[in-house]
């Protein structure tokens, strides 16, 4: 539920805020809030009890395609990884759904929003997006509504992240 810093109940209001900007209805916005899956950025979750409670989401709302983190979490973070780890050992293995992956990139190309586009032009991935400056300005207003996590560095991430402008993802 995003208790990382006792503010569980802050953050899923947050989170509901932010999907009402990207157009989800609440209504899609499943949020797990298990005491076996801490919100921390140095815990790994027991992929098993993960890939149960993902496979059950993906069967109850009849879902067909999943994006999730890559193997290096984009940023490292231990809960991203074992989302990818969970996906790729109960997803993939079932074959009904297809995955894709957000491809890390290495720290210089991470910081240089607009400038990684040509790079990843240039890389080979499955998909490419490349927001136009209206989706840009939706996602960095859907950050905002992420209020109790937009410290300082956030605010520069909004600015320099190539995230915020470009993606590449990569089918598992």
């Amino acid at each position: 539920s995003g208790d990382y810093y006792n503010q569980g109940e802050i953050r899923k209001k947050e989170l509901e805020q932010s999907c009402c900007v990207l157009g989800i209805p609440a209504s899609d916005v499943t949020v797990i809030d298990h005491r076996d899956l801490p919100d921390n950025p140095a815990v790994e979750w027991d992929t098993q009890l993960l890939a149960t409670i993902v496979l059950k989401h993906i069967e109850a709302k009849n879902i067909n395609l999943v994006v999730t983190f890559d193997a290096g979490g984009v940023s490292g973070h231990a809960n991203h990884i074992s989302l990818y780890t969970a996906v790729r050992y109960s997803v993939l293995p079932m074959g009904r759904c297809r995955v894709l992956v957000l491809e890390s990139v290495p720290l210089l190309r991470k910081y240089i929003a607009f400038l990684d586009v040509p790079i990843s032009c240039l890389l080979p991935s499955n998909e490419l997006f490349i927001l136009t400056e209206e989706e840009t300005e939706q996602a960095k207003r859907a950050m905002r509504c992420h209020r109790s996590q937009l410290l300082w560095f956030r605010h520069l991430y909004m600015l320099f992240s190539r995230y915020m402008v470009v993606n590449s993802l990569r089918l598992l």
